[in-house]
């Protein structure tokens, strides 16, 4: 493969090391949270361990891994169907405004349209990270009505 080509994947158990440091990566750079590590890495584990928690999917290039995108499921009762979340988003710094993302994310809306049981994909993002906002309105996602509000658990 060109070195500029960039190829998509499912993520494998081999990958978990890097899905784990790009995840401690974005949130350093987005949110200015320190995540612990070992707690991260085995929740990139259990994901990759078991389908019904998610996916990720990972764009490469010249054999290294140079973006991704996990995939969670909601289940709508409203909809009768589920909502695709998108998170865990991460392109390396070199690779970014090159379309590594729209790949990513166009590869993914296309399997949710695939899928009857799919009816939207979601994510949330740092009310202060004003360019993934412009990304995600420009691939045609718009803000919702809906405020995310969380109550979080030590331990």
């Amino acid at each position: 493969m060109h070195e500029d080509q960039v190829a998509l994947r499912p993520a494998r158990q081999a990958d978990a090391r890097v899905i784990a440091d790009y995840n401690i990566a974005m949130a350093l750079e987005t949110e200015g949270k320190v995540l612990d590590a070992g707690i991260v890495q085995k929740g990139v584990d259990a994901v990759l361990a078991d389908q019904a928690k998610g996916f990720y999917l990972l764009a490469e290039s010249g054999g290294r891994v140079v973006g991704q995108a996990m995939v969670t499921f909601e289940w709508s009762d409203w909809r009768d169907g589920v909502f695709w979340w998108l998170e865990s988003v991460y392109v390396l710094p070199d690779f970014r405004r090159r379309g590594v993302f729209a790949g990513l994310f166009r590869a993914l809306e296309a399997g949710a349209r695939a899928r009857p049981e799919v009816v939207g994909l979601r994510l949330y993002v740092d009310q202060e990270n004003k360019v993934a906002q412009e990304t995600y309105r420009h691939l045609g996602m718009a803000t919702s009505n809906y405020a995310l509000f969380e109550l979080e658990f030590e331990g």
